[in-house]
């Protein structure tokens, strides 16, 4: 029975980084929301009564009788289900930890260009939107992959590979979601991505690694991958981007 995916159909955003997980394992699955009266299936699960757990927000999967929030519980459960964690107790509960921490740093990025509400819009708090961005840029883009670059630099199990990866040597959903992040940098902050990545060799190599793979080439270069827009977590403002 195919997974069944719960997101807004026209943006990326925190669903890409589920999509990735399931497109890179083949596994069968539904975007939902993006088919005829999917969206109404969604809401059913966010406002119906007769949801016992219901998800506080998109994304979620529904996986039989099974609902699952949160892009890293998602992530968390599927992982071994797709063979994208490593088997131990100590490799499944690293990878969660390095997804709970992109998770962090994801929601840095969405607050370059919403820094006091997310109701309100961009041009309502474009000067604080600045400022914002302006450390980022600075202080907390570095600090993030500066870690994620000593994580890989501390891997053993990266010696002599071709590509580099977040926990022991396969690819596992932390790699996917390292790679999303730099996909979205480079789309909203190219200037200062290109900085930082000449810092982080091995993040770079990483993204380079994970966008050769078969299966998720061929999902790159389809229809079914949403392109970059400005709905999204990762949006371009070059004022944003000094």
């Amino acid at each position: 029975m195919p997974y069944e995916l719960h997101y807004w159909p026209t943006i990326q955003g925190r669903g890409e980084f589920v999509r990735l997980a399931l497109e890179a394992a083949g596994a069968p699955y539904s975007d939902v929301a993006r088919e005829e009266g999917g969206m109404e299936a969604m809401e059913h699960y966010l406002s119906s009564a007769d949801v016992r757990r219901p998800p506080f927000a998109p994304p979620f999967l529904v996986d039989g009788r099974i609902v699952v929030a949160q892009t890293a519980a998602i992530l968390m459960y599927l992982g071994p289900r797709l063979g994208l964690v490593g088997k131990s107790e100590a490799d499944a509960l690293w990878t969660h930890q390095l997804q709970l921490t992109i998770a962090d740093f994801v929601t840095e990025v969405h607050d370059t260009h919403h820094p006091i509400a997310s109701g309100l819009y961009y041009e309502e708090q474009q000067a604080e939107a600045q400022r914002r961005a302006a450390d980022f840029r600075q202080s907390r883009l570095p600090k993030f992959m500066g870690w994620f670059e000593a994580v890989l630099e501390r891997n053993p199990r990266n010696a002599g590979g071709a590509a580099p990866h977040l926990v022991g040597s396969r690819l596992s959903y932390a790699d996917l979601s390292l790679f999303q992040v730099v996909e979205g940098l480079q789309y909203a902050f190219p200037k200062a991505a290109r900085r930082v990545l000449k810092r982080a060799p091995l993040v770079a190599t990483l993204h380079s690694g994970v966008a050769a793979h078969r299966r998720l080439g061929k999902y790159l270069a389809s229809e079914r991958r949403i392109a970059f827009n400005q709905q999204g977590i990762f949006r371009r403002y070059p004022e944003l981007d000094g």
